[in-house]
């Protein structure tokens, strides 16, 4: 087994070699990438600073000369990831690890997010108390807060170190079971406002002998399920929660970007379109909520989470917009839509209840669907067990 340690040996070669040393001792082989541009190495690594910076189509002298650290470090960043993508493909990388504050996690991190889920990746930083967006994004970082600076070994960092090391060789030595049986695997949208809609189709589908795999459609699950699609790990979708959209288009905190439901459309995996909490956006704490929408009708879903219901224009736009990416779709594809509500929100007597911004969004996506693209209605609401019925029969049609 071969961890990859990615780190810059011109300030940071004491620490990246205690943690050499201790993942040697756990039994596994270590590869090291020096992501250093302004100094010497300590020690010799594996993969040196310039075969990095020539993998990012630069070299080591030009950044050295154009005095801008952190325009240094992003190349170095691009390098490492092509670095480390070498490696994986050529099974000389079975894990990857790094340390150290701002600048170390932003280039180990990019090399980590290069690599293919479940590939075992941890980052212990100084930033990782935080917000770690940025760095982990829709992947599986593991990120570990080093609560001391990466300055020298001491008695704390020596401990956190030897745990992180101990804990990487344990993961690449792991034995993980990923014989799917031959199963058609199915990704699956999800919100809480949705959840009984998704529990319903997924033991409809676990029991006709499918795996699902279940995304929070909190901005990073949208992405997670557009990255495994092109992976070609998910087989199919049904992509019951689209609330991403609303964050997209309006401006709320759990946007999946402009590229949500593209990926399966682009595979040609068949896929069945819902409008599952398209009714709401996402915001953090009411104090966090924007001036500009004082005047809009709100529901805290709990003391961190306030949603924001989309008014009949923004739910217009969605439904246009999301007519003109299931249009794009090369493969198997419908629109599924609940008239009696789409979520728990908006159903007669909840906050949400607003008939006139649901024909809104209905009545855009029949408009702006092709001909040939199938739109099935359901008279009652999403999380009625008929429409996850209806929605389960629909994509086993596209799947035969």
């Amino acid at each position: 087994m071969t961890v990859v340690l990615v780190g810059t040996l011109d300030t940071k070669a004491e620490e990246l070699g205690f943690a050499r040393a201790v993942l040697r001792e756990a039994g596994v082989d270590v590869h090291v990438i020096d992501v250093g541009v302004m100094g010497e190495p300590g020690f010799e690594p594996e993969t040196p600073a310039g075969a990095v910076a020539a993998a990012a189509g630069s070299d080591l002298e030009t950044l050295r000369d154009g005095g801008d650290r952190g325009g240094a470090m992003a190349i170095m960043g691009e390098g490492a990831a092509v670095i480390a993508r070498e490696l994986y493909d050529a099974d000389e990388l079975d894990g990857i690890m790094g340390l150290g504050g701002s600048g170390n996690t932003s280039v180990a991190t990019t090399a980590m997010r290069a690599l293919p889920y479940g590939v075992p990746k941890l980052m212990v930083s100084t930033m990782a108390s935080g917000d770690v967006r940025p760095y982990v994004g829709p992947h599986d970082v593991l990120m570990m807060h080093a609560v001391a600076d990466v300055e020298g070994v001491n008695q704390l960092t020596r401990r956190i170190i030897t745990n992180a090391a101990y804990a990487m060789a344990g993961m690449v030595d792991a034995p993980v079971s990923v014989d799917d049986a031959g199963q058609t695997t199915i990704g699956v949208t999800m919100f809480g406002v949705t959840t009984p809609c998704v529990q319903t189709a997924r033991s409809m589908l676990e029991d006709a002998g499918d795996e699902v795999i279940v995304f929070h459609a909190t901005g990073t699950g949208g992405q997670a399920l557009e990255g495994l699609v092109e992976q070609g790990i998910i087989d199919a979708v049904l992509d019951v929660t689209t609330t991403e959209l609303a964050d997209e288009l309006v401006g709320g905190v759990l946007s999946a970007g402009p590229d949500r439901l593209t990926a399966a459309g682009e595979a040609g995996v068949p896929q069945i379109i819902s409008v599952g909490a398209l009714d709401m956006v996402n915001f953090g704490p009411p104090d966090t909520v924007p001036e500009r929408f004082a005047d809009r009708t709100f529901h805290e879903h709990n003391p961190q989470v306030t949603l924001m219901r989309t008014t009949p224009r923004e739910c217009a736009e969605l439904g246009s917009m999301l007519a003109k990416k299931v249009n794009a779709a090369t493969g198997p594809v419908a629109v599924a839509l609940p008239l009696g509500g789409v979520s728990m929100l908006s159903v007669e007597s909840e906050p949400f209840h607003d008939p006139s911004a649901d024909a809104a969004l209905f009545d855009a996506i029949r408009d702006g669907l092709d001909p040939g693209v199938e739109c099935i209605e359901y008279d009652g609401p999403i999380n009625d067990d008929g429409f996850a019925e209806l929605l389960v029969e629909a994509l086993t049609a596209r799947l035969s």
